[in-house]
């Protein structure tokens, strides 16, 4: 057990996957000699392994048949990694900034999501789209939207949102040995947070969430990021009295409908937390759950805590202002708790 980053979690679990599995191969941009601006504790090799370092230094020990440097093109990459999974291969796809889906969205959703069922189960996608998601790092409108909802619509797809680098290792190596597509989603705020993260390999298994804190006051579910605003906010609460039962879900497809809704029937107040803009979004579709499903536990009305239905701002001011932070979540857990 070793302290790490979030960055360094991500690359030994690729390490460790490529070790285990000839067929684990890594597909994207500058994933071989990119730029870096990663964390201090990224391997020194010499090799930047793409905009955020997760790929540094694998180049070197698997080569370039499996460490596959391609053109500025997203659908191409999306495509080969589509077809590779369904030959036997396990490709592991960057896309850069999960903006970027727009580009590539057919292969995607029309090809890798639904060739298993076309096939009758003949066929299998197990794919790995790693892409990076959230505001807070000064990157504007086009490099820092939170587009987990699209993806989770998508029948087909599974979509992953680790919340710390703990789980951003155990999560990543169960997407790579999933016979699934796995949409592998990584804030781009949490690379460098740090904590203990078991030297050898793990899994975590999708659909089961994470209880961070147990609370009998309110209930607060959160997603990616927002679950370390949210942790910090109830540490606070905690101080004046208010016990908050947090979740990190970990998946949204599948979902972990029973934890979700057992903690809501046991709080009956309920706050829910998503980066995500709030129309159509995952904070919308928990509290379409949790109201359908335990509406007569409910002792005040749910409250959702989002980004608002506006592109990310550039100006720092204004995008910290854009995002949910500890205060705004403490206040909608004090509504709830306080609603009589």
């Amino acid at each position: 057990m070793s302290h790490k980053s979030y960055q360094r979690a991500l690359n030994e679990a690729l390490r460790q996957e490529m070790q285990r599995d000839p067929n684990v191969v890594l597909i994207g941009i500058d994933i071989a000699a990119g730029y870096s601006s990663a964390a201090a504790d990224a391997p020194d090799d010499g090799v930047g392994g793409g905009i955020l370092g997760a790929t540094a230094g694998l180049i070197q020990e698997f080569g370039a048949a499996r460490v596959i440097e391609t053109p500025i093109s997203e659908s191409a990459i999306m495509g080969m990694c589509a077809g590779a999974a369904c030959t036997g291969l396990r490709p592991v796809g960057e896309l850069m900034f999960a903006d970027f889906l727009g580009v590539c969205f057919d292969q995607i959703f029309n090809q890798a999501a639904k060739l298993r069922y076309m096939f009758g189960g003949k066929a299998q996608v197990p794919m790995v789209i790693r892409t990076t998601v959230g505001a807070g790092v000064n990157a504007a409108a086009q490099h820092s939207q939170m587009l987990h909802s699209i993806f989770t619509h998508i029948p087909g797809l599974k979509v992953v949102l680790p919340s710390g680098a703990y789980d951003a290792k155990g999560l990543l190596i169960s997407a790579i040995r999933d016979d699934d597509p796995v949409i592998f989603m990584e804030h781009k705020g949490l690379y460098e947070q740090a904590e203990e993260v078991p030297d050898e390999p793990y899994s975590i298994p999708f659909g089961e969430a994470n209880l961070l804190t147990e609370g009998d006051d309110v209930t607060v579910i959160a997603f990616s990021k927002m679950v370390q605003v949210s942790l910090a906010a109830s540490r606070s609460l905690a101080q004046e009295g208010l016990a908050v039962e947090l979740i990190d879900p970990r998946t949204t497809s599948p979902l972990d409908e029973d934890t979700i809704l057992e903690s809501a029937k046991k709080t009956g107040r309920v706050v829910i937390v998503d980066e995500g803009h709030p129309r159509c979004s995952m904070a919308t579709d928990v509290a379409a759950l949790i109201a359908s499903k335990a509406f007569h536990a409910l002792r005040a009305p749910i409250e959702l805590v989002t980004a608002p239905h506006t592109p990310v701002p550039f100006a720092p001011t204004l995008e910290q202002a854009y995002l949910p932070n500890a205060n705004t979540v403490a206040a909608a857990v004090r509504r709830v708790a306080h609603d009589r």
